[in-house]
């Protein structure tokens, strides 16, 4: 929000800018300068680098030398938790949360500036770029189907992302924050703090061209697992308890029916491998292969477009294979939650005492 200044003139939102930082000084030495340059310039009041008790004292030497405000947590507690303790001690309007991993974009700090214009925007989160600096098949692929499903979100969305969002400071701490105590580490804290800004009737502005470069080098064992134990668990949780589902990114209907042909394509293709199935496997396989093909010709044209025709035949086999341990996960989920005769009860938002606490 805008209020006027001693000269009647409209007053400048003020961005801080919150990082959680657990041994991270490798990532701190190319994210940080970029900010600090946005300070410098006067677009930015302050960038605040939370240490969350690392073991590694590189991590604070780093963002010292860069001249970043240090901030030292009292016990490790997640990003979440971190983000919290920085909120209550920053100046700025607006709270620009940036990942240690992620560079931001110069321009990011007035594309913040025009997007929080309309009073009614209460968080503004943006997309990686296309061009992460590790060239493996894993992290390639993870960056680019993140780009792909934010650039193609609607400008208003329902959910949050951290890794390169903002949030008025206002709404911030009267929400009472992320939900440290239940997501101790990285996973789906965000989107949970996302539903509760859209419960509570605030705005939430996806910007396409609020950037960052994804600094993480990933393995496939790294994707699936966090795929499943820091997103797919949680965030089946979360649905499971009545929130967490919409109609967009990667959980929109057209999703779901991408997921299912992806389970009826991968059984095709194991049937072709049992001779009592072969009279009528090998046709369903190019059945299923061509609804795959042209289901995903988005996806595909994407994936070609940015990194060449190998890449995305690779790329597209394992995004089917994405959606078959993601669907697996969340029907696994359901049964434990509808049959375990222990529901996991996920409040809507954080207790009032927290929350006051935290303010």
């Amino acid at each position: 929000m805008t209020s006027e200044n001693a000269s009647g003139g409209e007053r400048v939102l003020k961005i801080s800018v919150i990082m959680p930082a657990y041994n991270a000084a490798h990532y701190l030495e190319v994210s940080l300068p970029p900010l600090i340059e946005m300070r410098e310039r006067g677009e930015i009041v302050e960038v605040l680098v939370v240490d969350d008790c690392s073991p590694d004292p590189a991590n604070i030497a780093v963002a010292e030398k860069f001249g970043a405000t240090v901030i030292r947590m009292a016990k490790n507690g997640g990003p979440g938790a971190a983000r919290n303790h920085a909120a209550t001690l920053a100046k700025g309007d607006i709270l620009w949360l940036v990942d240690a991993d992620v560079v931001a974009h110069g321009d990011g700090a007035n594309v913040l500036r025009r997007s929080f214009v309309d009073d009614t925007v209460a968080a503004v989160f943006g997309s990686y770029d296309r061009n992460p600096p590790a060239e493996n098949f894993a992290s390639q692929y993870k960056n680019l189907v993140h780009r792909y499903y934010h650039q193609r979100g609607r400008e208003e969305s329902d959910t949050f992302w951290s890794g390169c969002g903002a949030i008025r400071r206002n709404v911030y701490l009267d929400l009472g924050g992320f939900n440290g105590a239940k997501y101790g580490r990285p996973s789906i804290e965000d989107i949970e703090f996302g539903h509760r800004m859209r419960e509570s009737g605030w705005k939430i502005r996806l910007a396409h061209d609020l950037l960052g470069t994804h600094l993480k080098r990933w393995t496939l064992a790294e994707v699936v697992r966090t795929d499943i134990f820091q997103r797919a668990v949680p965030w089946s949780h979360l649905i499971l308890s009545g929130r967490g589902m919409n109609n967009d990114l990667n959980v929109s209907g057209g999703e779901r029916i991408k997921a299912g042909i992806a389970l009826l394509w991968w059984a095709s293709l194991f049937a072709c491998l049992v001779p009592m199935f072969w009279p009528w496997a090998p046709g369903a396989f190019a059945l299923l292969t061509g609804m795959v093909g042209y289901l995903n010709r988005d996806l595909i044209g994407f994936f070609k477009g940015n990194r060449g025709v190998w890449f995305a035949a690779r790329a597209t086999v394992y995004h089917q294979f994405y959606y078959v341990y993601s669907t697996a996960t969340f029907v696994l989920c359901a049964a434990i939650y509808h049959l375990g005769g222990k529901k996991e009860v996920i409040v809507k938002g954080i207790d009032h005492r927290k929350a006051a606490a935290l303010r």
